[in-house]
């Protein structure tokens, strides 16, 4: 989305208006995932230092208290007529939907608020604020995530809803959506990504203390059987690896780091990383090439060389794989000119559901879902 939108601040110079973010704060709130916007997009500046982003707080009812999920309320400043002035309104989660969660409907604030929506608007929700979404219409027929211990109750609530509990988010052009808590920093860094470039999100998520990008879904947060605590690990072995990332590395030469057999070696690397030392490679070796086709004018042999894939072709059967784009897409998407939201090019996931590969870090137009999880490969 490019940015837009009457009576946003100026941007440096009052060459440009302003991004500007509307935080809708309901009752009940998390006050983590309310603070998620302001921190993110609060934090985006241009290469001068100019802030990218306008970052306003509203609620359903006239300015005064909101209550939170915490032992405090907070005072927010702006009512829902502040909506009509957002290019992108966010939802965070909050644990009094009341109707909103029991039956899938609207309440009369909440209905009276979206009425002052711009076409055009950008839609977000954090966890369970996708219920909002939901009831309001929006989801419907499209792709979805929330928290995966809400998962199976959203889908019997809104049957029309593509529900996947496995990824950290979704962006269906317009309208996304997060699983629960900090994947909603996932998403607002994608969002940054997606509108400014890779540069200035991995700039927030430095000064954030977060990586630019989590690997893997919900899956590995949900509680199972512990497995015997071991007193060696695959750490150093890890770390090896990744030192080396440009050289051919056999499973026996990681084994040799832990001074463990093969069979050993492997079994303790999926307890720890959830995936086979086969998989975790090739993940690192994606990441590395898309931090050089974003940061780096190397060819895309040199870059295939660099991240240990060999030759080109090599590369770009796996970036497919992973991303759903070939390296040139993907290097002329994030490495876009600042301030411009890039063209979109094909997500992880159709608007159908249907798997083109694993999640990746995309732009998407409307009816071409990302599905922003690396899943193994």
């Amino acid at each position: 989305m490019t940015e837009s939108g009457s009576g946003n601040s100026s941007g440096s110079g009052g060459d440009r208006p302003r991004h500007r973010v509307a935080v809708l704060a309901l009752d009940g709130v998390l006050p983590f995932e309310l603070g998620i916007p302001q921190r993110i997009f609060g934090r985006a500046k241009s290469p001068e230092g100019a802030p990218l982003y306008d970052v306003i707080t509203c609620s359903v009812r006239p300015p005064g208290p909101v209550r939170t999920d915490a032992d405090f309320d907070i005072v927010v400043e702006n009512g829902p007529e502040a909506i009509a002035t957002a290019d992108t309104v966010l939802i965070p989660s909050s644990y009094e939907l009341g109707q909103v969660y029991e039956s899938g409907r609207l309440t009369d604030e909440l209905t009276a608020a979206f009425a002052y929506l711009r076409p055009g608007t950008r839609l977000v929700a954090i966890c369970t604020g996708g219920y909002v979404l939901a009831a309001a219409g929006f989801l419907d027929g499209r792709p979805a995530s929330t928290h995966w211990s809400s998962a199976a109750h959203f889908q019997r609530t809104f049957p029309r809803i593509k529900v996947d509990a496995d990824v950290l988010f979704i962006d269906d052009g317009d309208v996304l959506t997060s699983a629960g808590v900090a994947a909603g920093i996932d998403l607002c860094l994608h969002i940054v990504r997606s509108d400014h470039g890779s540069a200035i999100a991995n700039d927030v998520a430095r000064h954030t203390v977060v990586p630019p990008h989590r690997d893997g879904g919900q899956a590995q947060y949900i509680q199972r059987p512990v497995p015997e605590v071991q007193l060696a690990t695959t750490t150093k072995a890890r770390a090896w690896a990744l030192a080396r990332l440009q050289e051919p590395i056999q499973l026996r030469d990681m084994a040799e780091q832990e001074s463990m057999s093969v069979r050993t070696f492997t079994r303790r690397f999926r307890e720890e990383a959830g995936i086979s030392p086969g998989q975790w490679l090739v993940l690192q070796r994606v990441e590395r090439a898309r931090y050089l086709l974003e940061a780096t004018d190397l060819s895309v042999d040199q870059i295939a060389k660099d991240a240990g894939f060999g030759t080109a072709q090599s590369m770009r059967q796996h970036l497919q794989a992973a991303l759903g784009v070939a390296p040139t897409v993907y290097r002329r998407t994030f490495r876009a000119v600042p301030g411009q939201r890039t063209p979109p090019i094909d997500g992880a996931r159709n608007s159908d559901g249907a798997r083109k590969g694993n999640g990746g870090l995309t732009s998407t137009a409307p009816g071409k879902a990302t599905a922003a999880a690396l899943r193994p490969v």
